[in-house]
């Protein structure tokens, strides 16, 4: 159970995470565009302008990455037994 709980708050940071890469990425493309002075449509009729497979994409990322994140900080600390020394 204690794993479960740890990987699962590791899938969430990387779910998180994605969030705010994706929101750094769309105002960085905004800039670039209003910079060139390119007119920006939003996809599906959201309020996102980034096209939908990436931002899918980076969530996807942002959850494969915290699962494998969580199971090998579970490695780490409870299998391996490694931690900060004091």
């Amino acid at each position: 159970m204690k794993k479960v709980v740890y990987v699962m708050s590791a899938i969430w940071l990387g779910f998180l995470l994605s969030f705010l890469i994706h929101a750094g990425l769309e105002i960085s493309y905004i800039g670039y565009a209003a910079k060139r002075g390119i007119i920006l449509t939003p996809y599906l009729n959201s309020a996102c302008f980034l096209p939908p497979w990436l931002s899918i994409g980076l969530v996807f990322v942002g959850l494969a990455g915290g699962a494998a994140l969580g199971f090998w900080w579970w490695d780490i600390i409870y299998v391996k037994k490694r931690r900060w020394k004091k």
